[in-house]
């Protein structure tokens, strides 16, 4: 995350509303050498304290689970290129503006007989997000075809110990450069440029 504390000024529950909304994030945990990454759609608990997932039985993240071990989910939001001919201000370096936050907590796996909650669980909530489509379920595949799939795959969960977010929206700048940013932004490079706008101006108090 970065270092600065400005940036890191949201509020525990704007962060795991932010990851719960989500629902996908990167997963790292220790090997030997490198980090073992897995990118993974997950369910956080409402109270915060769980992040549920699945992981390929093949995933080598799985072999490392025979006790519970330490992990991160980091959450990735909008992001974008700052070019400093924006700010209108001398003496500027590019920079990147984005949001992100970080679970990090002990993973471990869970009984095979959890997993068919947990997938009806997490179908249904980005379902939801696609009404009026009537929603997808798992009762809608053939019984066998539905068993022999889950067989691939492990139910497993995440106790959090630590929310920390950044929320980097040019808070450093004063309130004119940073609405010449907001100007910009949007039309540049980068990802989900309008949501990003967005969370500039939201945070438009002056420094």
């Amino acid at each position: 995350m970065h270092p600065n504390p400005m940036f890191h000024d949201a509020e525990i529950e704007q962060n795991l509303d932010f990851a719960r909304a989500r629902g996908f994030g990167v997963l790292a945990i220790s090997g030997d050498g490198a980090p073992l990454i897995s990118h993974v759609p997950f369910l956080l608990s409402q109270d915060g304290q769980w992040a549920e997932l699945h992981l390929v039985r093949s995933n080598p993240i799985v072999k490392m689970l025979k006790n519970a071990c330490p992990a991160r989910i980091a959450v990735s939001g909008p992001d974008g290129y700052v070019s400093p001919d924006w700010y209108g201000v001398e003496d500027q370096v590019p920079t990147w503006n984005y949001v992100a936050v970080h679970l990090t907590g002990d993973l471990e796996l869970r009984p095979a007989d959890e997993l068919r909650d947990l997938l009806d669980r997490q179908s249904a909530f980005h379902e939801a997000h696609l009404l009026p489509k009537p929603p997808w379920s798992t009762t809608k595949m053939a019984p066998e075809t539905l068993e022999r799939m889950m067989r691939m795959i492990v139910p497993a969960r995440m106790r959090i110990r630590d929310v920390d977010g950044t929320w980097k929206l040019s808070q450093n700048k004063s309130i004119d450069a940073r609405e010449a940013v907001a100007e910009h932004i949007k039309d540049g490079l980068g990802s989900e440029l309008e949501a990003l706008t967005v969370l500039m101006q939201g945070r438009m108090t002056p420094s």
